[in-house]
């Protein structure tokens, strides 16, 4: 079973610290990182830290996509950029030691042309088989309109793999027009889905209960912050809270769960077992600085906890 996992709009994610945010003065940065970054390249990332190989598909340009290609195989992955014309944006992510407060800053993402993406579609669907895991993750490329993974789901589909979605906003709700293995919202993104600014308890639940019951997914994973997640399947309903561990950075959080989400699904576990890796996955890279993602060392420890 094969893993291949898309991101269309890729980022350098660049780290870094200042003593102190002060407006109209020359600031010093230190402590400088940088990681590649992207929904499905952070799922990927994370999947290569708990061992599991995966095809990362991303469209590539500039000088800051080929660093980001070097980036990734530093990291032991198997990257495979799709060369366009527009160059891979940057994202830059500050923590002012002070306040100890993470300021982030996002750059507009690239453009994908017409025959761009179609190179990407072909690329995926030669590797792609029946029962592989297909991980469409991550915000759109800048020019790309909002029914995008709507159309890429049901072009894969005819290789019936497992497909994973992890978006928000316009994008989630199309993404749903077809069936889809596993879905990743946290509350609003739920409540959006049901065409509500709010869900309760009880309503959360039932919508999630009946995604299941009508085939949009098998599995819906919903974030619920700092009280941990709920997952949804035909087996039933499965809550997992998260221990206290100190927060030093969410990004990649999110990404970071669906990689344990899919680990465990990879690995056979029973639901709550799933559940339990996905949200130690995600908690683990909350305790990382800046862009950096979950170390297998914290991932071990806050399953301890959980556990205990």
């Amino acid at each position: 079973m094969n893993i291949t996992s898309l991101t269309l709009n890729p980022a350098l994610d660049k780290n870094a610290e200042v003593d102190g945010l002060v407006p109209s003065s020359k600031l010093i940065c230190h402590s400088i990182s940088q990681q590649p970054g992207g929904g499905g390249i952070n799922v990927s990332r994370l999947l290569t830290r708990l061992g599991l190989d995966s095809y990362c598909v991303y469209p590539s340009g500039g000088d800051t996509g080929a660093y980001l290609t070097t980036l990734l195989k530093e990291e032991g992955l198997r990257p495979n950029p799709i060369a366009i014309k527009d160059w891979i944006r940057e994202n830059l992510a500050v923590l002012d030691t002070k306040t100890n407060l993470q300021y982030r800053f996002g750059m507009p993402g690239n453009k994908l042309s017409e025959d761009e993406l179609e190179l990407i579609k072909n690329t995926i669907s030669e590797h792609l088989n029946k029962g592989d895991f297909l991980i469409l993750s991550g915000s759109l490329a800048s020019n790309l309109p909002h029914n995008t993974y709507s159309v890429l789901i049901q072009y894969f589909s005819k290789k019936q793999p497992k497909i994973i979605i992890d978006t928000s906003g316009a994008s989630l709700i199309r993404a749903l027009e077809h069936p889809v293995y596993l879905i990743k919202p946290n509350q609003r993104e739920l409540a959006q889905l049901a065409g509500k600014e709010f869900l309760s308890n009880i309503e959360q639940e039932n919508f999630a209960k009946e995604l299941i019951n009508i085939g949009k997914a098998k599995y819906v994973a919903v974030s619920l912050g700092v009280k941990g997640a709920f997952l949804a399947c035909k087996e039933g309903l499965f809550y997992q809270s998260t221990p206290s561990v100190q927060v030093k950075s969410t990004i990649g959080a999110g990404d970071s769960m669906v990689a344990g989400l899919i680990y465990g699904i990879n690995k056979s576990y029973e639901p709550k077992e799933i559940l339990k890796m996905g949200v130690a996955c995600g908690v683990a890279t909350i305790m990382s600085k800046g862009t950096h993602l979950a170390t297998l060392e914290n991932i071990e420890m806050v399953l301890k906890l959980m556990s205990s």
